[in-house]
């Protein structure tokens, strides 16, 4: 259920859940995630426009980022949807805590979510920065709460 206050909330605690309800894994530890623009009308082309223009995701696509951990779950989902072996559809949740973490304070709920792009970010010997995985999705349907 959201929760309404007079200041608005950040945007640095979040939990995301693959379906699973294990959102407290290290492999739900998304460092970002990108919302589509949320239109009435999916065919409307200036917002399809303005986010492909921004880099931001277009249509029903959810972008979510996290660091290179090593583990091969979303490579898994994405190569059985790359070959043709329908993988199994899934609910996202993603859920937005309060400040102490101690509430979750609004949740979006994205259904029959699917892989459709995978990737990496650049490897370079001349920095010492954190390698990026990057995941897009489709979905559905998107409700709030």
């Amino acid at each position: 259920m959201a929760v309404m206050r007079d200041r608005p909330y950040g945007n640095s605690n979040f939990l995301v859940d693959f379906g699973a309800g294990d959102n407290r894994s290290v492999t739900a530890g998304f460092s970002e995630v990108i919302f589509p623009p949320f239109v009435a009308d999916p065919a409307a082309p200036m917002e399809a426009q303005h986010a492909a223009s921004t880099g931001a995701a277009v249509g029903n696509r959810l972008i979510l980022k996290r660091g290179l951990i090593g583990s091969l779950d979303l490579y898994a989902w994405w190569n059985k949807a790359r070959r043709g072996k329908a993988p199994q559809r899934r609910t996202v949740k993603i859920e937005l805590l309060s400040e102490d973490h101690a509430t979750v304070v609004l949740t979006w709920r994205f259904r029959n979510v699917r892989p459709v792009s995978l990737s990496y970010s650049p490897l370079r010997a001349v920095e010492g920065g954190i390698v990026i995985e990057t995941v897009e999705l489709v979905f559905d349907g998107m409700e709030m709460s």
